[in-house]
């Protein structure tokens, strides 16, 4: 890094998103006299509340300088075009999988906006305000454009003076921790944002690499306190649950984000009707965006380790296109809830707040015969959490519906390192890293990770509060 000049002030970040919850990651550097952000993500949740989050940004648009970017996925990209929208200009950094894969994700956000949108001001009442997307394609078109990409590994000038390196996180296609060197009034300050850490051992995607070093950490934390059952026991269950289903004559349905869970979980369902293990039914990926991100996937195996390249030599069918029907239109995702016959859907949105999986869980949640799997977090005030929690009635799209469908809860399929990842990935930095604060978690999965962290030897560990700053 060129030496440049020392600014009068040290840098700052200002915590204005995921803290203490899981959602929404958005964090403000003031560094070297610019603003940028790490991450614009949308904030999910219930659906007044996400509204009024992400509709409003607690600084002017205008005033941000760049955006580097740790992922796809829609919490942490997702209000990148309504930033632009509001007047945003500058570059936005992220590697060359992140840039395809946030061209998938932002076009179906724009389109899912746009749909919900039209259903429920068809149901509103007439004295009721007319609702509006947040942004729209042409939003998102402007966004794409400003999307650079960045090597792994390669220190990239995103101004004089401030320096960012991206290193695999293994947490998703593309994802990255994200190292900052920058100018302080009398040295060189350095801060590191692990994004979301992936999970050691799952397939497909290399294994996260070494946290790097940095005065101050920003940890994701959204699996403190918690462990992960064996990836080997994950795929067991996914099969009896689908054996189980099918017995019963019903339908299983898998809320799951479309890039990356959907991916995995054809994944282990391909492998397990390769080995024999599955009934004879059939298995469909309800989602158009899961299918262009399954084509972006197949773009980049320099993300994946190698047991997967090694399948991928020996057989080109990686995620299933012979065996697992890939839908598209809608008048196919309207059919598929009058089919008779046990089946398997896998449909996005992952908390169950949008798109197809919801008008599936409206036609299948009494059903007793069928099961809903849930394979991932799931964000407070969501559907999606109302279901693991048990809840006896939920309410989909304005209307209230028992739950009789069973519900089976199956974490082993995170792709979020868990509480002793965490601790394995960041214990060795006790000694090279000043202040800790951990982001993307609820408070008390925050607070178990924060002690663990303690009782290794880091000596400043803080769980921020939204708007809360802490110098670098």
């Amino acid at each position: 890094m060129a030496k440049a000049r020392r600014f009068s002030t040290d840098p700052v970040v200002t915590f204005w998103g995921a803290t203490r919850t899981v959602t929404g990651s958005m964090h403000r550097i003031d560094a070297c006299g610019r603003t940028l952000l790490l991450d614009c993500g949308f904030f999910q949740g219930a659906r007044a509340e996400s509204r009024r989050r992400n509709q409003g940004f607690p600084f002017p648009a205008k005033d941000i300088d760049a955006v580097l970017l740790s992922h796809a996925h829609i919490d942490h990209c997702g209000n990148l075009p309504n930033l632009v929208r509001q007047g945003f200009s500058g570059p936005i950094y992220c590697t060359s999988a992140t840039r395809a894969l946030a061209g998938v994700m932002l076009g179906d956000a724009a389109k899912i906006q746009e749909e919900d949108a039209a259903y429920l001001n068809r149901r509103r009442q007439k004295s009721e305000p007319r609702i509006e997307p947040l942004y729209d394609g042409r939003d998102v078109y402007k966004t794409l454009l400003r999307l650079k990409a960045v090597r792994y590994d390669t220190p990239q000038e995103i101004f004089p003076g401030l320096e960012a390196t991206f290193v695999d996180a293994g947490h998703l296609l593309g994802s990255a921790m994200i190292r900052l060197r920058m100018d302080g009034s009398d040295s060189e300050r350095s801060l590191t944002f692990t994004g979301d850490l992936g999970r050691p051992g799952l397939p497909i995607l290399r294994d996260p690499a070494p946290v790097p070093p940095g005065d101050l950490l920003i940890s994701e934390c959204t699996y403190g306190g918690h462990t992960h059952e064996p990836v080997e026991e994950t795929a067991e269950r996914l099969g009896q649950v689908v054996r189980q289903t099918a017995d019963r004559g019903g339908k299983l349905l898998i809320p799951a984000f479309s890039v990356g869970r959907t991916q995995t979980i054809v994944y282990f369902l391909h492998q397990l009707m390769r080995a024999g293990q599955l009934p004879d039914l059939p298995i469909y990926v309800d989602s158009p965006m899961a299918v262009r991100a399954t084509e972006v996937f197949r773009a980049h195996p320099e993300c994946f380790d190698e047991p997967t390249l090694r399948l991928l030599r020996a057989d080109p069918d990686l995620f299933g296109e012979r065996q697992i029907h890939y839908i598209d239109k809608v008048h196919d995702s309207i059919a598929l809830n009058d089919q008779p016959d046990p089946c398997v859907i896998i449909s996005a949105s992952g908390m169950c707040e949008a798109g197809r999986i919801v008008h599936h869980l409206k036609h299948h949640i009494e059903d007793p015969r069928s099961t809903i799997l849930i394979v991932g977090y799931q964000a407070t005030d969501t559907l999606g959490r109302r279901l693991v929690e048990r809840r006896p009635e939920v309410r989909i799209l304005g209307r209230t519906f028992s739950v009789k469908a069973e519900v089976v809860v199956l974490n082993g399929l995170s792709s979020h390192a868990d509480h002793g990842d965490l601790l394995r990935s960041l214990a060795p930095l006790v000694n090279a890293v000043k202040h800790v604060r951990l982001v993307h978690g609820e408070a008390e999965r925050a607070a178990a990770l924060a002690e663990s962290l303690r009782t290794t030897g880091f000596l400043d560990v803080v769980i921020p509060d939204r708007g809360e700053s802490a110098a670098v």
